[in-house]
Protein backbone atom coordinates (compact mmCIF):
# COMPACT_ATOMS: atom_id res chain seq x y z
CA UNK A 1 0.00 0.00 0.00
CA UNK A 2 2.82 2.32 0.64
CA UNK A 3 3.91 1.93 -2.99
CA UNK A 4 0.46 3.02 -4.26
CA UNK A 5 0.50 6.11 -2.06
CA UNK A 6 3.99 7.00 -3.27
CA UNK A 7 2.97 6.56 -6.93
CA UNK A 8 -0.06 8.76 -6.41
CA UNK A 9 2.08 11.45 -4.81
CA UNK A 10 4.60 11.42 -7.67
CA UNK A 11 1.77 11.51 -10.20
CA UNK A 12 0.17 14.43 -8.35
CA UNK A 13 3.48 16.25 -8.26
CA UNK A 14 3.93 15.78 -12.01
CA UNK A 15 0.47 17.19 -12.67
CA UNK A 16 1.13 20.14 -10.37
CA UNK A 17 4.45 20.83 -12.08
CA UNK A 18 2.78 20.66 -15.51
CA UNK A 19 0.04 23.03 -14.34
CA UNK A 20 2.61 25.45 -12.93
CA UNK A 21 4.58 25.36 -16.19
CA UNK A 22 1.41 26.00 -18.20
CA UNK A 23 0.54 28.96 -15.95
CA UNK A 24 4.01 30.49 -16.30
CA UNK A 25 3.91 29.99 -20.06
CA UNK A 26 0.47 31.61 -20.28
CA UNK A 27 1.50 34.60 -18.17
CA UNK A 28 4.72 35.07 -20.12
CA UNK A 29 3.06 35.07 -23.51
CA UNK A 30 0.11 37.19 -22.48
CA UNK A 31 1.96 39.78 -20.43
CA UNK A 32 4.04 40.86 -23.43
CA UNK A 33 0.95 41.03 -25.64
CA UNK A 34 -1.10 43.16 -23.26
CA UNK A 35 -0.12 46.35 -25.05
CA UNK A 36 -2.27 47.54 -27.90
CA UNK A 37 -0.81 49.18 -30.99
CA UNK A 38 -2.89 52.24 -30.03
CA UNK A 39 -0.63 52.58 -26.96
CA UNK A 40 2.15 53.90 -29.22
CA UNK A 41 2.56 57.10 -31.19
CA UNK A 42 5.14 59.07 -33.10
CA UNK A 43 5.89 62.60 -31.88
CA UNK A 44 7.89 65.25 -33.68
CA UNK A 45 11.14 66.12 -31.92
CA UNK A 46 10.82 69.65 -33.39
CA UNK A 47 7.69 71.09 -34.97
CA UNK A 48 9.63 73.82 -36.84
CA UNK A 49 12.24 72.72 -39.38
CA UNK A 50 14.48 74.85 -41.61
CA UNK A 51 13.21 74.90 -45.18
CA UNK A 52 15.47 73.57 -47.93
CA UNK A 53 17.25 70.58 -49.32
CA UNK A 54 18.79 68.35 -46.67
CA UNK A 55 16.23 69.27 -43.98
CA UNK A 56 16.31 66.81 -41.09
CA UNK A 57 13.01 65.71 -39.56
CA UNK A 58 13.17 63.66 -36.37
CA UNK A 59 10.38 61.77 -34.61
CA UNK A 60 10.28 59.89 -31.34
CA UNK A 61 8.26 56.69 -31.06
CA UNK A 62 6.67 56.71 -27.60
CA UNK A 63 4.82 54.19 -25.46
CA UNK A 64 1.98 56.44 -24.27
CA UNK A 65 1.49 54.37 -21.10
CA UNK A 66 5.01 54.98 -19.79
CA UNK A 67 6.19 57.95 -21.85
CA UNK A 68 9.34 56.02 -22.77
CA UNK A 69 10.89 55.96 -26.23
CA UNK A 70 10.54 52.71 -28.19
CA UNK A 71 13.68 51.61 -30.07
CA UNK A 72 14.05 49.10 -32.91
CA UNK A 73 10.77 49.74 -34.73
CA UNK A 74 10.74 48.87 -38.41
CA UNK A 75 9.54 51.87 -40.38
CA UNK A 76 8.28 50.70 -43.74
CA UNK A 77 6.21 53.64 -44.99
CA UNK A 78 7.23 57.26 -45.19
CA UNK A 79 5.76 60.19 -47.08
CA UNK A 80 6.03 63.93 -46.71
CA UNK A 81 3.70 66.31 -48.52
CA UNK A 82 2.03 69.71 -48.17
CA UNK A 83 -1.50 68.40 -47.56
CA UNK A 84 -2.05 70.74 -44.55
CA UNK A 85 -1.72 73.70 -46.92
CA UNK A 86 -4.03 72.13 -49.52
CA UNK A 87 -1.24 70.79 -51.74
CA UNK A 88 -1.27 67.02 -51.15
CA UNK A 89 0.29 66.37 -54.55
CA UNK A 90 3.34 68.41 -53.59
CA UNK A 91 5.42 65.64 -52.08
CA UNK A 92 9.13 65.56 -51.43
CA UNK A 93 11.60 62.69 -51.39
CA UNK A 94 12.38 61.37 -47.93
CA UNK A 95 15.11 59.01 -46.81
CA UNK A 96 15.87 57.43 -43.43
CA UNK A 97 19.03 58.34 -41.57
CA UNK A 98 20.89 56.30 -38.96
CA UNK A 99 19.58 56.64 -35.43
CA UNK A 100 21.65 58.57 -32.92
CA UNK A 101 19.36 58.09 -29.93
CA UNK A 102 17.27 54.96 -29.20
CA UNK A 103 13.64 55.52 -30.12
CA UNK A 104 14.35 58.59 -32.27
CA UNK A 105 14.00 58.12 -36.02
CA UNK A 106 15.47 60.70 -38.39
CA UNK A 107 14.81 61.46 -42.03
CA UNK A 108 16.39 63.74 -44.64
CA UNK A 109 14.05 65.51 -47.04
CA UNK A 110 13.77 68.51 -49.33
CA UNK A 111 11.27 71.00 -47.96
CA UNK A 112 11.14 73.06 -51.16
CA UNK A 113 8.91 75.78 -49.76
CA UNK A 114 7.93 77.28 -46.43
CA UNK A 115 4.64 76.15 -44.96
CA UNK A 116 3.04 73.19 -43.28
CA UNK A 117 4.12 69.69 -44.25
CA UNK A 118 2.52 66.36 -43.28
CA UNK A 119 4.80 63.47 -42.39
CA UNK A 120 3.06 60.10 -42.73
CA UNK A 121 4.69 57.08 -41.11
CA UNK A 122 3.90 53.38 -40.93
CA UNK A 123 5.84 51.05 -38.65
CA UNK A 124 5.90 47.67 -36.97
CA UNK A 125 6.89 47.46 -33.33
CA UNK A 126 8.74 44.34 -32.28
CA UNK A 127 6.60 42.08 -30.15
CA UNK A 128 3.34 43.86 -31.01
CA UNK A 129 0.59 42.84 -33.39
CA UNK A 130 -0.63 45.38 -35.89
CA UNK A 131 0.85 48.42 -37.53
CA UNK A 132 1.22 51.91 -36.15
CA UNK A 133 0.34 54.68 -38.56
CA UNK A 134 0.69 58.36 -37.70
CA UNK A 135 0.42 61.64 -39.57
CA UNK A 136 2.29 64.55 -38.08
CA UNK A 137 2.31 68.18 -39.15
CA UNK A 138 5.49 70.22 -39.08
CA UNK A 139 6.28 73.71 -40.30
CA UNK A 140 9.06 74.52 -42.73
CA UNK A 141 10.57 77.87 -41.80
CA UNK A 142 12.51 80.10 -44.26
Amino acid sequence: MNLGFRTMTISSMKRAAAAAFATVLFLTTHSSARADIADYEFRLVQTDVKQGNGAIVAVRLVDKRSGKAVPDAVIFATRIDMAPDGMETMAAPIEPLPTIEPGVYRFRTNLVMAGRWRLSLGAKIQGEAGTIENRLVLKAMP
